[in-house]
């Protein structure tokens, strides 16, 4: 089977190649990198277009900033695997945990697995969130999030959302910053789909080392889950 992983960037000059690397040395060889500069202003447009572009499939270049859902919905169209995995650009979440991550749609046991940062341990006593704030909020949205698709997720806000590809392009997708996530929970709530959860390792970094997420993009999850349940 073939994997398509969507990594859409904003800004990550420290980190892109670094990643890059890391998900070329996965064991999986049958796969696609669809990369989605997100109008970079710090070095990283040009780095791939000079050092990156041969290890690349498809390069997207936004021309400027719309945010990670835009991003994603970008490639959406380019996706050529029978699997797509969505990657976050900066070294946060470990390309390792991509055998994990999909091992369940290969053996055709889920169509929509997600990366949970928590799952089988206290969220409140890791080390991996760069604050107890982050840990609460991330929480509570999933709380939420649970309560009005009816789910049962540990980390509803993951990055590591990975999908069986014919099932993610029929979802139409309509949010462009963060609210991706809590967006595409719902879309798949309201098709009856069951989301597997499976452990992820991760390594959260702050705003100095160039965290974007922000409690302005908390308020919009709560918005986005609404307006999912109650308004469309």
């Amino acid at each position: 089977m073939k994997l398509s992983i969507i990594i859409p960037v904003f800004n990550e000059i420290r980190t892109i190649e670094k990643l890059i690397i890391k998900v070329l040395n996965q064991e999986i060889k049958n796969l696609q990198i669809i990369l989605v500069d997100d109008f970079s202003t710090d070095g990283t447009r040009e780095l791939i277009k000079s050092e990156l572009s041969q290890y690349i499939h498809k390069t997207i270049y936004h021309d400027k900033n719309m945010g990670k859902g835009a991003a994603i919905r970008s490639a959406q169209s380019f996706i050529e695997g029978d699997i797509v995995l969505i990657q976050d650009a900066d070294l946060e979440y470990d390309p390792n945990d991509y055998k994990q991550l999909i091992d369940p749609i290969i053996k055709k046991k889920s169509n929509v697995v997600y990366g949970s940062r928590v799952k089988g341990i206290n969220r409140y006593r890791t080390n991996n969130f760069i604050s107890y704030y982050r840990i609460f909020f991330n929480h509570m949205l999933t709380i939420l999030s649970n309560l009005l698709n009816n789910q049962n997720l540990t980390d509803a806000h993951t990055c590591y959302k990975v999908f069986d590809s014919k099932l993610f392009k029929q979802i139409k997708l309509i949010e462009d910053d963060f609210a991706f996530c809590p967006e595409i929970t719902s879309k798949i709530s309201k098709k009856n789909i069951k989301i597997t959860e499976v452990k992820i390792t991760y390594q959260g970094r702050s705003i100095k080392e160039g965290k974007k997420i922000g409690i302005y993009d908390g308020f919009r999850a709560v918005y986005v889950l609404l307006k999912n349940k109650f308004f469309s």
